[in-house]
């Protein structure tokens, strides 16, 4: 059995505030609960939620760790109660409640992809938050079909260039947003069939072109605010409207009676506050269906930059300053 210490470095703040407030802490290595497992982080993903729980107004669920980090890669090294041993040793990544800011985390074995050395796990990391909130807003929320095609906003971010390289492999049309003609070619590259640099162009009206007039199926949007009314204009009648953030703003005025008259649909979820229960059906499915590309090398993650876990701050000041393309990630591992 590896040996655990008793106490671990993790990154903590004692009260919200920008990147400056996260520094290294000395706390308890947690303990695997019933049908959990004990991961010595290897790298943990750095995602936009975890910059808004810092700033304190995206508070964890109950009973979720209050350190940040919602996936980890690394290797298991105890299991809890009704976890088989066999899992000790492998290599994983998994989508976490919290905690993955650490040298130790805990996840539901239900919320883990296998590795094993199948890709490295600085990669691994970059990919559970990223595509279980992609495959569950686009496949399932947003109903997405083969042939349909799919918009995107911020194109080069963890979701976009996700929801891009998924869409693409799962037979969609995909266009995407981005803020400058180097962000425009780099979502290009990853797979998208268009790319709008929105600070130029009408993206409605450049839709609407690459759509022959005719508008598109779905939009998955990240913005809100005032960008939901000009979502709507690009999809055609009975198109879908999937909100997974609201970076605009949380209100959106919009005409109800279009919405009635051309059958559109508007939904929209938050994946973390969900049961542990529907995460470990989305983790089957996944793994079923999504989690093969990965295994062989047909889909990776884009990576940005690196930090060592002591320079949080530095990670999260660069996912702040919007200049990051594809996933940021914490090394953790020591050596």
């Amino acid at each position: 059995m590896p040996t655990i210490p008793q106490t671990m470095t993790a990154i903590a703040f004692d009260t919200p505030g920008d990147a400056s407030v996260l520094a290294p802490a000395e706390l308890p290595v947690p303990q695997p609960a019933q049908d959990e497992l004990l991961i010595r982080v290897a790298h943990a993903g750095v995602n936009r939620p975890d910059v808004i729980q810092r700033k304190g107004l995206y508070p964890p669920p109950p009973g979720a760790s209050p350190l940040l980090g919602l996936e980890v890669s690394g290797e298991v090294v105890a299991v809890g109660e009704g976890v088989p041993e066999t899992w000790i040793g492998r290599e994983v990544c998994a989508l976490t409640p919290g905690g993955g800011y650490a040298e130790y985390c805990v996840a539901p074995a239900g919320h883990c992809l296998p590795v094993d050395g199948a890709m490295p796990l600085r990669q691994a990391a970059a990919i559970p938050e990223t595509l279980f909130t992609v495959w569950y807003n686009v496949f399932q929320r947003g109903m997405a079909r083969d042939g349909e095609t799919l918009l995107v906003h911020g194109g080069t971010s963890g979701i976009g260039t996700m929801a891009t390289m998924l869409g693409k492999a799962m037979g969609l049309t995909v266009v995407t947003t981005c803020g400058s003609d180097d962000k425009c070619r780099e979502s290009e590259r990853v797979g998208a069939d268009l790319s709008i640099n929105y600070r130029e162009t009408d993206f409605v009206e450049a839709v609407k072109d690459f759509a022959d007039g005719e508008g598109i199926e779905l939009v998955l949007d990240m913005v809100s605010g005032d960008y939901v009314a000009r979502n709507l204009a690009c999809l055609k009648e009975g198109g879908r409207h999937v909100t997974i953030a609201v970076l605009g703003g949380p209100k959106a005025e919009i005409n109800m009676a279009q919405v009635m008259s051309r059958r559109l649909t508007l939904t929209g979820s938050t994946l973390r506050p969900r049961s542990n229960e529907f995460k470990r059906l989305l983790a089957e499915e996944i793994e079923q269906e999504a989690w093969p590309l990965f295994l062989d090398g047909t889909l990776a993650p884009v990576m940005d930059e690196s930090f060592p876990l002591a320079e949080a701050a530095a990670a999260h000041a660069r996912m702040e300053a919007g200049d990051h393309m594809g996933k940021i990630v914490l090394d953790v591992a020591k050596g």
